[in-house]
């Protein structure tokens, strides 16, 4: 390998870096000789190129299997179907008798499943309680999650998310720790805190 670019206005050919790599410890001194650049960030390229001009050896390999840049939404809910699809059922959780599970489903261990059900591909993390509601295909839900009384469907929701009482969420990405409830007083109006980056669609 000779050189690396950082998202070029022009690429030299049509190859990628998709961000998978492996480095001994030669990466932190390149790390600290690097400077910030234009846009204000330690460029893991540049950091690869300091390696590459200090003479130590960098190898690429081609990958020729399917890869997605997870940057944002849509591919995002792509990579996240493609891997449910390969899953296997295993349910280590709590199912009681007035809910239904079916299709490729995990519920992983300490995870609780009341009134509800649950069509797969879909997975729901350890710790998490789902009680009176939908989760449809392809959807991952995280640890330590409360869902309750929501119908959610085509979705990610990481570690710690809360939905109480929303009649539809699909196509979505919920971070750390968010909440989404229905709102029960008055005067009802739709309540936000948003952060960088973030796309909303309302009814």
């Amino acid at each position: 390998m000779r050189s690396l670019v950082e998202k070029p206005t022009e690429p030299a050919t049509d190859l990628a870096l998709v961000g998978v790599y492996l480095f001994d410890h030669h990466i932190h001194e390149a790390v600290r000789s690097i400077q910030p650049s234009p846009r204000g960030e330690l460029e893991i390229t540049d950091a690869i190129q300091w390696l590459i001009d200090h003479e130590h050896p960098v190898q690429s390999r081609l990958l020729t299997g399917w890869w997605i840049d997870t940057g944002k939404l849509t591919p995002l809910l792509e990579a996240n179907r493609l891997l449910l699809e390969r899953m296997e059922t295993r349910i280590d959780g709590s199912v009681d008798s007035g809910s239904s599970v079916s299709g490729r489903v995990i519920i992983e261990a300490s995870a609780t499943v009341i009134n509800s059900r649950i069509l797969g591909p879909a997975i729901i993390g350890a710790g998490t309680s789902i009680r009176d509601s939908y989760i449809g295909p392809y959807t991952a839900v995280g640890p330590e999650c409360r869902i309750d009384h929501s119908d959610i469907e085509h979705s990610v929701l990481l570690e710690g998310v809360h939905v109480s009482g929303v009649p539809r969420l699909q196509d979505s990405l919920l971070d750390r720790e968010a909440v989404v409830t229905r709102s029960s007083t008055r005067p009802r109006a739709l309540r936000l805190m948003v952060g960088d980056h973030c796309q909303i669609d309302v009814e």
